[in-house]
C-alpha cells in the first residue's frame, strides 16, 4: 500500500490543476469586478476576497498549525489582481508540499479553537483545507455569474 503522502501529493496536484482553471477564468474579470464586493458572499465578498481567504486558511492550518510556521497572514489589500493571488499561491503550494512531505511522520496535529483544545490526524487537516477551497471556489464562480461572467467547470473530472 502506498504510504498517505504519495496520495496526498497526487491529489494536492489535482487541487492544483483545478485551481489553475479558476485562475485562468479569474484572468478574464475585468480588475473593478476582480475586487467588487457583494455582500451576499461571505468573507468581504469579492473574488479577491474569497481567494485571499482560502490561501488564508491553508497558511492557519497547514502553515501555522501543522507546521508551526510564524506566518504573516496575506491580507486581502495586497492583492489587487489575478497575478499576486497566484503568487500567493505559489507560497501555500511551498509549505503544502512540506507538509504532505512529513504527513507520514506526524501522529496528530494540536490546536485550539476559541479556547478548546484538540488535536487532529493530518488527513482531517489536509481534507479540511482542500475541502474549504472548494466551497469558496463554488461562491467564487457564483458570485462571477452576478457580475455577468459564465463561470467555467472546475471540477476534477471536466
Amino acid at each position: 500500500m502506498a504510504s498517505m503522502s504519495k496520495y496526498a501529493e497526487e491529489q494536492y496536484e489535482l487541487v492544483k490543476s483545478s485551481r489553475n482553471v479558476l485562475f485562468d477564468f479569474c484572468r478574464t474579470i475585468s480588475p473593478d469586478d476582480f475586487v467588487n464586493q457583494n455582500s451576499s458572499f461571505g468573507r468581504g465578498g469579492s473574488v479577491r476576497n474569497l481567494l485571499v481567504h482560502i490561501a488564508n486558511t491553508y497558511e492557519y492550518w497547514i502553515g501555522n498549525t501543522a507546521l508551526k510556521n510564524d506566518i504573516v497572514y496575506a491580507e486581502y489589500e495586497q492583492y489587487n489582481n489575478i497575478t499576486d493571488v497566484i503568487k500567493l499561491f505559489g507560497q501555500v503550494d511551498q509549505f503544502m508540499d512540506e507538509f504532505i512531505k512529513a504527513i507520514d511522520c506526524i501522529n496528530e496535529i494540536h490546536y485550539k479553537i476559541q479556547n478548546v483544545k484538540s488535536s487532529a490526524h493530518p488527513l482531517k487537516l489536509f481534507t479540511h483545507v482542500i475541502t474549504h477551497e472548494y466551497h469558496h471556489k463554488g461562491q467564487i464562480l457564483s458570485l462571477s455569474r452576478h457580475l455577468n461572467y459564465i463561470p467555467v467547470d472546475t471540477d476534477i473530472l471536466r
